[in-house]
């Protein structure tokens, strides 16, 4: 095991002002790093920051345009990015669907990790940085009631092991990761489709969650995203997060 000190070194990560996003803020933050927090909410974002201090700098964009990946990681140069952000489309069977409501998890997921893993390797980030892209456990086994979200999912996981062959061939030096956390509560997108499955089924949502063995707190999903990327052993294109901890996928 070979892990490294984030001391010194800055992260990006998208959607910081909250779920995941922030809880990896304040994991890596704890574990040394200076964090760039890029959301599009000001308020909450100010929030993260008077709570993490001078280890925390906010950025106000909107990270589908793809001149913020360039103006981000140009400026900070950082060691690590984190590709959490994400919409929460409406919950509908695939007959009550618009394709706007569709392609939601598109136009937002897929595109600013397109953008902001390209940039990362055109810049080109530092030997050793590492690029860890949110995808989903719905990625490996779909998602009915969320329209294009599974679809989108599966293919910021594509994109990420697309870079790291990418980056192999050219010497890039850095580490490609895509996480697959379990459905959980601990986000707004998963409280609702928490709720939307345990109610399809006819379930509490504690019956609901009770089946599939617990529910996956934001601790434990900052915690292993922090575990990854401080060491270089976790060096598979994909990894699941569950309550049993990280398992590498495929």
């Amino acid at each position: 095991m070979s892990v490294q000190n984030l001391s010194g070194t800055t992260a990006v990560v998208t959607g910081a002002s909250r779920g995941f996003g922030r809880a990896i803020a304040v994991a890596l933050a704890a574990r040394g790093a200076h964090v760039v927090g890029v959301a599009r909410d000001e308020v909450l974002l100010k929030e993260v920051s008077n709570d993490l201090g001078a280890r925390f700098t906010p950025e106000v964009a909107d990270i589908t345009e793809p001149s913020i990946a360039t103006r981000l990681l140009s400026r900070y140069r950082p060691r690590t990015v984190v590709l959490n952000a994400g919409a929460t489309p409406e919950p509908a069977a695939l007959r009550e669907q618009t394709w706007e409501n569709f392609s939601t998890n598109w136009e937002t997921d897929v595109q600013h990790v397109f953008h902001f893993t390209r940039e990362a390797l055109t810049l080109p980030l530092d030997p050793g940085s590492v690029v860890v892209s949110f995808s989903s456990g719905a990625a490996l086994r779909g998602s009915p009631l969320s329209g294009g979200y599974a679809g989108a999912k599966a293919t910021i996981r594509f994109i990420s092991s697309y870079a790291a062959w990418d980056g192999a061939r050219t010497g890039a030096g850095i580490r490609f990761l895509a996480v697959l956390p379990q459905l959980t509560p601990a986000t707004e997108l998963g409280r609702k489709y928490t709720e939307t499955y345990a109610s399809a089924e006819g379930l509490s949502v504690a019956q609901y969650l009770e089946r599939a063995g617990g529910s996956l707190g934001a601790d434990e999903v900052s915690r292993a995203v922090a575990d990854l990327v401080t060491d270089d052993d976790y060096d598979a294109a994909a990894y699941l997060i569950t309550l049993g901890g990280i398992a590498q996928v495929g």
